[in-house]
């Protein structure tokens, strides 16, 4: 898997600082080839100062990377970044301000030869604090980008209240608990944050136990770990809330020891068939029977897409791990169908 180019997909509403985070990439010397893949020049207003050389549809930046635009079909422009001379450490591909992720991450599980040579790294987010709550009550697709992140930028921070960021932080926690979530202002992420993240090697996913809110430390409320248990907007002392998204849920399991290969695959197709359209995302890494590696999966509604990866450590305990988020999950159906995978 390690010689796959990453690819990271980059996503949030117009005006959230997509266009100052690409600026970034593409003009600061991080010493890294990027490929940066957008819907329009126009938008990003590329600083002519820093274009080394243009052909067609794609502009040489000084820094090393590159800059190209989606114009139909992403496919095609995939396979014509990597077949250019010159290894890129990354590609970005940047969707509109209104687009739902899905259809983007999903070409990375259907073309064979992006697939022989691409993979998906992560799906960024970048969010207004200061609209994002406003966001959330009124347009799904904001809900979809929040709940398909593996990183969220909370950008423009100190445009609100401490009270604000704590109040929306609760809102982006109730609907995906599990992204890697970054407070900024002028989206001022170290790059690493945001490339290279390597969501689906497992040492870093199954940072899967959910960040929670912190709280200061003489606050002594015990946190239930079910995050979808607590009451809607449920004061925990100091202000601090956590929501219960009606529409939004996110479910991890996990098994000690080995799962059954044999009864685990034919569950997880079933249920990403049947259930596909309401599940956003899926992932898990898993220690399948008489199996050194690890099995990595990761899935976008109905699409899967799996491999081992590196072998478990001699240190490291053997469990399985899934997440699902998305839309009217059956917990206990889940859970059920999980547990019963586990290896005799």
């Amino acid at each position: 898997m390690s010689d796959k180019i990453p690819v990271t997909v980059l996503t949030g509403y117009l005006g959230a600082g997509k266009t100052t985070l690409l600026n970034r990439i593409l003009s600061e010397d991080h010493g890294h080839k990027f490929a940066v893949i957008v819907n329009e020049f126009g938008e990003i207003g590329i600083d002519n100062d820093l274009v080394v050389g243009a052909d067609e549809e794609v502009f040489e930046m000084n820094n090393g990377c590159i800059c190209c635009t989606v114009r139909g079909d992403i496919i095609r422009i995939i396979n014509g970044l990597i077949k250019r001379k010159g290894k890129f450490d990354a590609i970005i591909v940047e969707t509109t301000g209104l687009a739902d992720p899905a259809p983007v991450a999903q070409t990375f599980f259907v073309d064979q030869e992006v697939q022989d040579t691409a993979r998906l790294d992560a799906v960024v987010t970048v969010a207004d604090a200061k609209w994002l709550a406003a966001r959330l009550k009124d347009a799904p697709e904001a809900k979809n980008q929040i709940a398909f992140a593996d990183v969220i930028i909370l950008n423009k921070i100190d445009l609100v209240t401490e009270a604000e960021v704590r109040e929306v932080e609760a809102r982006i926690r109730a609907i995906n608990p599990y992204a890697k979530l970054h407070k900024t202002t002028k989206a001022q992420v170290p790059l690493d944050a945001v490339l290279g993240r390597n969501a689906f090697d497992l040492d870093r996913i199954l940072e899967i136990e959910p960040e929670f809110l912190t709280v200061d430390e003489h606050d002594h409320h015990d946190h239930d770990h079910g995050h979808h248990h607590h009451d809607h907007g449920h004061d925990h002392g100091h202000g601090l809330k956590h929501y219960h998204d009606e529409e939004m849920q996110s479910v991890s399991f996990r098994i000690d020891g080995d799962v059954d290969p044999n009864k685990f695959m034919p569950w997880i197709n079933h249920i990403v068939q049947t259930e596909g359209p309401n599940i956003l995302r899926s992932k898990g890494i898993l220690a399948f029977k008489d199996e050194p590696a690890r099995f990595v999966f990761q899935g976008v509604h109905m699409m899967l897409d799996g491999d081992t990866q590196r072998d478990w450590r001699k240190d490291e305990k053997r469990e399985c791990k899934v997440v699902f988020i998305g839309r009217n999950l059956n917990e206990a159906e889940l859970r059920d169908g999980f547990m019963a995978c586990k290896a005799a």
